[in-house]
């Protein structure tokens, strides 16, 4: 009899690894120019063993976070790994990350170790690290990638695959279901950004039934161009390929050029990823050709973009809907294709459930516009160091207020409408509107700042301020905007990209600032432009 004690064992994805085929190859990572990396599942087990041992040789414990700034490649795999046989947390850290977001992670997570590249997108990490050091107390050790050979074990991976490790050791801290897997910040939409905690066995459940649903084998090949730190590279490309025994190919910066050697050289045939990959990889003079299956996430997928990328891709093109803290609860079905699998944000993926209620919480029938509420095996486990956020977010029924707007139609098919708070979703990522305006407040120019999403064909959105003077007669650019942010060390994807001057902002009759108005105007210039 199969339990269910042997089914989260099965979904744990260090299992997964351990049954593997040695001989396969499990990485091929893309790297930048010339270089390319190709590793095998053993070697991926060897060298995460060596990291792990590194670490605890370093002094981390069992439970402890381990944060790490590095763009897609082997060595984001490889010390993932060696995190988890340390039974150690992993904290990813989007490679744009600055001089304002690290150390606010690095504090709150209270990583001893951080992980960094010499260099990635001509950017250098080591002045950047040395600049906010003294915010870093707690920072221990500093680990620089300076090496990218696999097989110089004593410099690869910042010198952690150095040791021979202990395999007694790294046994007896060997994570199970209920283990902390992963720390996971979200981009701080409504104030201080959250830390999403999940375990071994959630992020299991996120994507086991993903996987089935769609029908991936290790036969299939996920390529990877989403961030790897962000949910969606993490979850459902890296880990994705750990559960189905499948190759992986790693992209670390977006380029049509590079995607394309990844399906047509490498056999890419499943990738999930952000409506803007899409859309480029379609609208190519001659469109890549390979893919299985595309998973459009993080906005809505415009009908006539759908239609044109099954035609010039050949492949099938699916919506869906997920967040960090839920992982995937809906997707277009793949096996029933049909017009909704890509024309709305999917059916509830089986062992989920979604519903819509009004503010009191009564559940609303099909068609209506509500709240938008989940419930999941794969759900976090808690916000870090806020229980009181945890307890706001989910009722004792188990359902995950999304903070999403949706409606539900009769055939089940789910379509995301709006936020109940403000945010900008920009090409999938989510863009911190009240950090961004609170920090603009402070310049002695300016007397009003609204950050609203301007629409965009290939981004669903972009980052647009209204802005008034203190001074009416006065004027200020952009560039001095962003120069600002830069000063405060904001991360430039969450600069805005637009400037808008105005007299006086449209307001409520209690004064609060209509930022319907402000996007119905933006909106309406971009059209007569």
């Amino acid at each position: 009899m199969i339990t269910e004690k042997h089914l989260d064992s099965e979904r744990l994805f260090l299992n997964r690894l351990a049954k593997a085929d040695p001989t396969q190859i499990a990485v091929v990572d893309l790297g930048e120019g010339d270089s390319r990396y190709v590793l095998t599942h053993g070697q991926l087990d060897k060298l995460s063993d060596r990291v792990a041992q590194g670490l605890i040789d370093r002094g981390v414990a069992e439970g402890e976070n381990v944060a790490y700034l590095l763009p897609n490649g082997w060595e984001f795999i490889v010390l993932t790994l060696g995190i988890w046989k340390a039974g150690a947390v992993a904290c990813p850290l989007l490679p744009a990350l600055r001089e304002r977001e690290i150390p606010f992670i690095m504090g709150k997570s209270k990583s001893k170790v951080l992980v960094i590249p010499t260099e990635f997108r001509r950017f250098a990490y080591g002045p950047l690290i040395e600049k906010i050091r003294p915010e870093l107390p707690g920072m221990q050790h500093l680990i620089t990638i300076d090496s990218r050979d696999p097989d110089n074990l004593a410099t690869c991976v910042g010198g952690l695959a150095a040791q021979e490790p202990d395999p007694a050791e790294i046994e007896r801290r060997r994570p199970g279901p209920d283990s902390p897997a992963q720390l996971l910040f979200t981009s701080g939409t409504t104030g201080e950004p959250k830390g999403v905690i999940h375990t071994h066995g959630t992020l299991g459940h996120g994507v086991a039934a993903h996987a089935h649903g769609m029908g991936l084998t290790s036969d299939d090949t996920i390529w990877v161009p989403s961030p790897m730190a962000h949910q969606t590279g993490f979850l459902y490309g890296m880990a994705m390929a750990f559960f189905i025994g499948a190759k992986q190919v790693c992209q670390a910066a977006w380029d049509v050029g590079t995607a394309r050697i990844a399906i047509e050289q490498h056999g890419a045939t499943f990738v999930q990823a952000a409506m803007p990959f899409l859309a480029d990889l379609t609208r190519e003079e001659r469109p890549p050709q390979g893919l299985r299956i595309f998973i459009a996430t993080g906005a809505p997928v415009p009908r006539k973009l759908a239609q044109e990328a099954v035609g010039r891709l050949n492949c099938k093109v699916a919506g869906g809907w997920g967040s960090t803290e839920s992982c995937m609860i809906s997707v277009g079905s793949i096996p029933n294709y049909g017009d909704s699998s890509w024309n709305s944000d999917g059916q509830v993926i089986a062992g989920r459930e979604m519903k819509v209620t009004d503010e009191e919480g009564r559940t609303l029938p099909p068609g209506q516009e509500g709240l938008f509420k989940v419930k999941t095996p794969a759900m976090f486990t808690e916000y870090l160091d806020h229980p009181e956020w945890y307890e706001a977010a989910v009722d004792a029924e188990g359902f995950f207020n999304t903070g999403d707007l949706a409606v539900i139609d009769e055939d089940g098919n789910l379509r995301l409408t709006g936020r109940v708070k403000d945010v900008i979703n920009r090409g999938g990522v989510k863009i911190p509107v009240a950090e961004i305006e609170n920090l603009l407040y402070r310049m002695d120019e300016l007397k009003d700042v609204a950050v609203v999403g301007m629409p965009d064909p290939r981004l669903n959105e972009r980052i647009c301020v209204y802005v008034t003077m203190i001074d009416p007669d006065r004027s200020i650019r952009l560039e001095d905007l962003t120069a600002y942010l830069q000063s405060q060390g904001v991360t430039k994807i969450y600069w805005p990209e637009r400037l808008e001057l105005i007299r006086d902002m449209p307001r409520t009759t209690t004064g609060k600032i209509q930022k319907y108005v402000l996007r119905q105007m933006i909106a309406d210039k971009l059209k007569s432009e």
